[in-house]
């Protein structure tokens, strides 16, 4: 069996520590990026696609003990792109966050095309 080869972890904004997150849930964020890294798809209630940001985009979910996350990520061929990390607090996903994430996927994008042509 061959191993798997790991992606990095790419962050483009946020991190995950305690505090703010909780130890436990330091630990599942941790575990589920370590998963994405190894190229394992996960779906729901841990993650969620979120195709309104871009394609290859999802939303991690992570419960802490009064506090939800949400990572917001890429899953590029060469790595994982952390586009947010935001406690989420309202049913929908602001705007704004939305917009920021849209605007740093298609930079990252702009960056590793270019990187691709030299």
């Amino acid at each position: 069996m061959a191993a798997k080869s790991n992606k990095p972890l790419v962050w483009l904004k946020g991190e995950v520590k305690t505090p703010p997150f909780g130890e436990k849930a330091r630990i599942e964020a941790g575990f589920l990026l370590r998963r994405l890294q190894q190229g394992d798809t996960l779906s729901l209630p841990q993650s969620r696609p979120m195709p309104v940001i871009g394609t290859r985009c999802h939303e991690l979910r992570i419960t802490d003990r009064a506090q939800t996350w949400r990572i917001m990520h890429h899953v590029a061929s060469d790595a994982v792109v952390i586009l947010d990390v935001f406690a989420k607090k309202t049913e929908a996903i602001p705007t704004g966050v939305l917009d920021t994430c849209r605007k740093r996927l298609a930079d990252y994008l702009k960056v590793a095309s270019a990187k691709e042509k030299r």
